[in-house]
């Protein structure tokens, strides 16, 4: 019965969308205000998706195998947690998903813009309904999530173990809230450049939408790096695997748009640039959900393997695209006109130059991960595309960001002097002095970690300053500033002085190095409720004679049958130490991985500072 309202819900939904559409548009030659029945017509819309979303969680819950999404992703054995968090752990339900937040954006939009032209917020809502109807019918024709299959199986296949988590049930609608959040911004930018309502208002009003899809986006981010580090054993924060890829891009579009905003907000310049960015921003998320679910990406996370599905979201987003530029170049010649006059030293120039960076940072990602795959069409060879080539590429362009970003927020608008040139080089002197003393105390001599370091605590002493000098004037900015600092010291800490030991054991036998002792003593096998569970037993003992005891695991799940290896990590303040183990050579020697990486905490609490200050900034404006 749930997957049938389900269903039934889905088209009522579609037919609510469609006439949404017809009366939006009889409405636009009204010169009254936007017809209730349009609103009543949004809300009804997201009634019945929330209804077809409840139904399959319902679905899920009770086990309902005669749903062919359900019995793909479910098991009886599966705790209830993860039956309703793999409703959305799937390619239908993340859609469903998707689609929920797509009507639950437009419904607020309506409602909280209850001051802006009524033309803007119809047109906003048609260019929204376009995006929402061609999700419904993507649901519809090849992936919704209520097909019936007969003979009802007596089981499931159950879902992909590393799946099986608690930060399943936050990761995908936190980041999902993001991505479409950036329909919105597209939506309402299309919308104001038909209206030629590009401006100082339009960009005070879209700011809050920008701000709430960047902090979404952000925790969603976050929650996705602390799942993969704890749950697929790399040991690290950001491995540039496919689909971390596909997720940081929009984020660095998202940024740079945020701060283009802020300058439009100040001074009537960067119009262009804002809707360029408006739609790039979007077509990037909507980029993202085709990669991730065509089957062509290779990533342990992505979420189908369907060329055909992955067809359909191309074909729509090159659709949307080519509207989007059309409209873009048809009322270019009112876009345009604005004040350009540009002094080089002035807080809106300092923004643009770290914008020009910004992109160029995404150009970098967006070329890495859409590379192999290219190359791999035309020439059927593979390549893999890992961290060394994004240093390359990012860090000596990382330095002068840095070094702007931290002269940036001293300077005034529109035309500015150097203000306390003085302490500015104090601060860089002992910046430097600082990252040397650092590097020779531990024997580091790489130039390129000097400058790099170097930069980074110019930018942490100045973004401290600001921070604790600003009364709090700029709060939002200076606290987001400040996480980001936080976050580049943390990270190049964490680069280099990260350790790592890889070895084979068997039960029993001990590695000894200079530095540390690691004590194989034991296995022991648990049983639960949908795996059993080998249980490693280590001694670890340093240089100082400390002694640790850790006890990695290894869980083998009973549907599917798949054999995943849970890392044992503790974690202090200043550093986590991270230990895996996996059976080879016919189960008689187990692979050892112990790693220390340091500030790993720093890392999270940087993001979750960064966060906070757009939170703040969103709490002001209410």
């Amino acid at each position: 019965m749930p997957s049938l309202i389900g269903n039934y819900s889905l088209f009522f939904g579609l037919a609510c969308s469609l006439i949404i559409t017809f009366f939006s548009i009889r409405d636009l030659r009204n010169k009254e205000n936007l017809n209730r029945i349009i609103i009543n017509f949004t809300f009804l819309q997201l009634f019945f998706v929330i209804l077809s979303f409840l139904g399959l969680v319902l679905s899920f819950v009770n086990s309902d195998f005669s749903n062919e999404t359900v019995f793909n992703h479910s098991h009886t054995t599966k705790p209830l947690f993860y039956k309703i968090s793999g409703s959305w752990g799937n390619h239908e339900g993340s859609l469903l998903l998707w689609l929920l937040v797509l009507t639950l954006f437009i419904y607020l939009f309506l409602i909280k813009t209850e001051n802006q032209p009524k033309k803007y917020r119809i047109l906003t809502l048609l260019f929204q309904e376009v995006i929402i109807i061609g999700f419904f019918i993507f649901l519809i024709k090849t992936s919704n999530p209520f097909n019936y299959i007969y003979p009802i199986p007596d089981e499931g296949l159950g879902l992909n173990p590393i799946l099986q988590d608690p930060a399943l049930a936050i990761h995908p609608p936190i980041l999902y809230l993001g991505y479409v959040g950036t329909s919105i911004i597209f939506s309402s930018a299309l919308a104001a450049v038909v209206q030629n309502y590009i401006g100082k208002e339009w960009a005070k009003h879209i700011k809050q939408w920008v701000f709430t899809a960047w902090v979404f986006l952000t925790l969603g981010i976050l929650v996705g790096s602390i799942w993969a580090y704890y749950e697929l054993g790399w040991g690290g924060f950001w491995f540039w695997d496919p689909v971390e890829n596909v997720s940081l891009m929009p984020w660095l579009a998202l940024t740079t748009l945020l701060h283009c905003i802020i300058v439009l907000e100040k001074r009537l310049i960067l119009k262009s640039w804002a809707i360029i960015l408006s739609i790039s921003t979007f077509a990037l998320s909507m980029g993202g959900t085709f990669l991730v679910r065509s089957g062509i990406l290779n990533s342990v996370h992505t979420f189908a393997n369907d060329p055909e599905r992955g067809l359909y979201i191309l074909i729509f987003l090159f659709t949307l695209i080519f509207l989007s530029i059309f409209i873009f170049f048809f009322f270019y010649e009112s876009v345009k006109k604005e004040n350009t006059q540009i002094f080089w030293i002035s807080k809106e120039t300092s923004i643009l130059i770290n914008n020009w960076f910004m992109m160029y940072f995404l150009s970098v990602v967006l070329i890495g991960t859409v590379y192999p795959i290219f190359l791999e069409v035309i020439s059927s060879e593979k390549v893999s595309v890992g961290p060394p080539f994004y240093n390359k590429l990012i860090i000596p362009f990382l330095v002068p960001f840095l070094l702007v970003m931290s002269i940036g927020p001293k300077l005034n608008w529109i035309k500015s002097e150097m203000k306390n040139k003085l302490l500015l080089f104090l601060f860089f002197i002992l910046s430097l002095i600082l990252s040397i003393f650092i590097l020779r105390k531990l024997s580091i001599n790489f130039l390129i970690n000097t400058i790099l370091i170097t930069a980074a605590f110019f930018l942490f002493f100045n973004t401290s300053k600001e921070f604790l000098n600003s009364k709090f004037k700029n709060l939002s900015q200076n606290i987001a500033h400040f996480g980001f600092s936080l976050l580049i010291l943390s990270i190049l800490f964490n680069n280099i002085f990260s350790s790592e030991i890889i070895t084979n054991l068997k039960i029993g036998e001990t590695f000894v190095s200079n530095k540390i002792e690691i004590n194989f003593k034991s296995v022991e096998q648990i049983e639960k409720q949908n795996f059993k569970s080998i249980k490693g037993n280590f001694i670890i003992q340093d240089k100082r004679g400390k002694l640790e005891q850790f006890e990695p695991e290894l869980r083998v799940y009973n549907q599917p049958n798949i054999v995943t290896s849970e890392a044992h990590i503790k974690t202090s303040f200043f550093s986590d130490k991270f230990i895996t183990m996996n059976v080879v050579q016919n189960q008689e020697y187990f692979n050892i991985r112990y790693q220390i990486k340091p500030l790993m905490m720093w890392i999270w609490l940087s993001v979750i500072l960064i966060s906070f200050g757009g939170v703040i900034s969103l709490v002001k404006r209410k």
